[in-house]
């Protein structure tokens, strides 16, 4: 068994929203100009439509672009033969029927990624035509156990795949799709031998879409964006995006080179002022624009849309699901904690819209739609 270690901080939305729960239209392609420029926000289909499809799968994100999604988001990680493909982490063993393949048995292991411990399966132990014969499930099928009749359709897409689907997409739709990807655990992906940025940049340059459709690239570190800009400089259809939480956690890369800065700092006025001179966008979690008070319900939004916009930067924040136990207690009804509750997700939208957001993540950007009044 196999025990791989990096500094502590890991993040992932999934991990902080598991935390505070308890406790955008393109009828063109969007400026990507000034902050005094702003339209109405962006909606990111989030992982897909992952509240009524698998996540990451290509029905999610068929179901986002026919709900009217803006964006689509892969998160991206590397498989051992290098290729790029669509997973929230490495971890394989709560998105797909890996387990139930004995051939994989023995690739059991622990990993330590990020800052969180797992134990199971991990893409970057597989080939890509390995991956290919397991099928994705549903992660939360206790709370989203409609999608589970999906479970075992839907292969795992590599990132090339997905954008020649979007592609596909925006040729029949006639109208732009963007596209969203997350770089995963870059420090982690580079301390195996499967850097991602590179990869990445050569997939980009490869393809007609991403030369010329809206593209947002996000990240919880700073070097990768860094070195993408140095890369790809600043075009018309291109957003860089530092995801950020409001913890005094460092990030990964931040950690592993000794540094000392943290996210709680990156959203300070000079912190943000620094964000802004590589990135474009600040993308906080919701509970840091409005925080929860002791009993969950929300309480006056903080500075932080302000602030951001004084220096430049878009804010795009993460992540809103329509079912009770995500709500804040403002917006829950009586349908238990997994019930869908579309009409108090889409109260909550609008409640984070009126703070002046410039776009927003939604497991159902539908409901995201409808909160614009789209």
């Amino acid at each position: 068994m196999t025990t791989i270690r990096m500094p502590r901080p890991a993040f992932s939305r999934r991990s902080f929203l598991q935390v505070t729960a308890a406790g955008l239209a393109l009828a063109a392609a969007p400026s990507f100009g000034a902050v005094a420029q702003r339209r109405k926000p962006l909606v990111f289909a989030h992982r897909g439509a992952s509240a009524l499809r698998p996540e990451h799968t290509l029905a999610s994100y068929a179901k986002a672009i026919a709900d009217g999604a803006d964006y689509i988001e892969p998160d991206l990680v590397c498989t051992s033969d290098g290729v790029l493909v669509a997973r929230h982490e490495s971890h394989l063993s709560d998105t797909t029927d890996v387990a139930s393949h004995p051939e994989f048995a023995s690739r059991r292991t622990r990993k330590t990624i990020d800052y969180q411990a797992h134990d199971g399966w991990f893409v970057e132990d597989f080939t890509l035509a390995e991956l290919k014969t397991l099928r994705a499930v549903e992660r939360l099928p206790k709370v989203r156990a409609a999608n589970t009749r999906y479970d075992g359709q839907f292969q795992i897409p590599t990132w090339e795949e997905i954008i020649d689907f979007v592609a596909a997409e925006s040729a029949a739709r006639g109208r732009d799709i963007g596209l969203i990807p997350e770089l995963k655990s870059s420090t982690y992906f580079a301390s195996v031998g499967l850097p991602l940025e590179d990869r990445f940049l050569a997939t980009l340059a490869a393809h007609e879409y991403t030369r010329r459709a809206p593209l947002e690239i996000q990240s919880f570190e700073v070097a990768n964006l860094k070195y993408l800009r140095s890369k790809l400089g600043r075009r018309d259809n291109l957003r860089l995006m530092q995801l950020v939480i409001g913890e005094a956690i460092r990030p990964s890369d931040v950690a592993a080179a000794g540094g000392q800065q943290t996210f709680a700092q990156m959203l300070t006025p000079a912190g943000l002022n620094d964000i802004a001179s590589y990135a474009d966008v600040v993308a906080p979690p919701t509970r840091v624009i409005i925080p929860l008070g002791k009993d969950e319900r929300l309480l006056a939004p903080s500075s932080l849309v302000d602030d951001a916009h004084r220096a430049g930067l878009l804010v795009h924040t993460w992540t809103f699901r329509p079912e009770n136990r995500f709500l804040a207690a403002d917006f829950r009804d009586g349908g238990g904690e997994n019930a869908r509750n579309e009409a108090g997700s889409v109260a909550e939208m609008r409640r984070y819209i009126a703070t002046g957001i410039d776009g927003f993540f939604s497991d159902d950007p539908g409901l995201g739609k409808l909160a614009l009044g789209a």
